[in-house]
């Protein structure tokens, strides 16, 4: 992909719009969960070796709060920090233009503006003029047309943060895998996984599918799923009979719902990772909120670290598993990205890659 990479750009000087992937967990009005913004603190301390002013854009929730959380998380990281309580305006232009080289801004939560969803024109000129130059370290939220995501690169030199470059290098991985490759597949939405499905049935050796995705195809086979969660969004017809896809053979059940895989199946997914090099999982076996319906995932999680597999995973979901099972650091790449994830690996792009890709100014 022709990205201008951060690493290579003189931004001595610079004011420079990092576009970070912020939106984590909050409880009790403190971040909850530091694994995205930890993963985007060395282009942070990168842009400031380099000398650039640092503007940090982000988004949190669906909303409208304040990265005021986020903001005191950074502060405690950073000592010429400083957080503006508003998008655009006299008080944000006032900070930006008193800012020294290895400064730090963050500016308030930009879904607090309603052109930001709406890839508002005016709203992204407005936010490319406070900045010299921008870098998309956001790759998980890159599956979105925001106003900045993809508006403020047609305005900008632009260019992809350390970690946007580690997700695409290692995600690109899936599409010319070692062999075999075991896909595994869980969760409850089927709608966001069926493109990643219908790409990777070609490239797959195995396709393992739990969670209630799995519940689809037992209704298609006429079984009594009872109460079980389906996806009535979507048809999974043509893949019933497809000798790469396998289904749990047996369950841990409540009130009549399937809510985790069974030990057989456990078994057998620890024998197709023993057996893989190359392993991609997205989405958990079970409730494994639930520690009595944990054991799916858990075990999932282990068999793959246990293997000699090269090992991607992503999504909040799974990544919290993994957190939970204590195994997080044994998996050769964790995705940022969920959404993000799932739709470069059917698309093999996003807007916001395709944004930069576009940009044609330089500094």
């Amino acid at each position: 992909m022709n990205l201008q990479p951060v690493k290579k750009a003189n931004l001595k000087g610079k004011r420079v719009l990092l576009r970070a992937g912020f939106d984590v967990p909050i409880k009790n009005g403190k971040v909850a969960e530091d694994f995205r913004i930890k993963k985007s603190l060395p282009t942070v301390r990168l842009l400031q070796y380099k000398g650039a002013k640092v503007i940090i854009l982000s988004h949190l929730g669906e909303n409208g709060v304040s990265l005021k959380p986020v903001a005191n998380y950074l502060s405690r990281h950073f000592s010429n920090f400083k957080f503006i309580s508003s998008i655009l305006g006299k008080s944000a232009e006032k900070a930006i233009s008193f800012m020294k080289e290895g400064d730090i801004i963050m500016l308030e939560n930009l879904r607090l503006d309603k052109g930001e969803e709406k890839n508002d024109k005016n709203f992204a000129k407005k936010l490319a003029k406070m900045g010299d130059a921008y870098v998309n370290e956001a790759f998980s939220v890159s599956h979105r047309a925001h106003a900045s995501i993809v508006g403020i690169p047609a305005h900008l030199p632009s260019f992809a943060g350390l970690l946007f470059e580690n997700e695409l290098s290692n995600l690109s991985k899936a599409f010319k895998p070692k062999h075999p490759f075991l896909l595994i597949l869980g969760g409850v939405k089927f709608e966001s996984k069926l493109n990643v499905l219908e790409k990777f049935v070609k490239i797959a050796d195995k396709i393992f599918i739990g969670g209630a995705l799995a519940n689809n195809f037992f209704k298609l086979k006429r079984m009594n799923i009872d109460n079980s969660i389906v996806d009535t969004k979507v048809s999974v017809k043509k893949y019933l009979n497809n000798q790469k896809i396998i289904l749990p053979i047996d369950f841990r059940t409540k009130k009549e719902m399937i809510l985790d895989i069974g030990p057989k199946t456990i078994k057998e997914i620890m024998d197709l990772a023993k057996k893989s090099k190359f392993i991609l999982w997205n989405g958990p076996m079970g409730n494994f909120e639930d520690k009595r319906f944990a054991r799916g995932t858990e075990m999932t999680a282990r068999a793959i670290v246990a293997s000699p597999a090269v090992s991607i995973i992503g999504g909040g979901d799974t990544i919290a598993a993994a957190k939970k099972a204590g195994v997080i650091e044994q998996f050769s790449f964790v995705s940022t990205g969920g959404g993000a994830m799932l739709e470069f690996l059917a698309k093999g792009t996003l807007p916001g890659i395709e944004a930069l890709i576009k940009s044609k100014k330089r500094i």
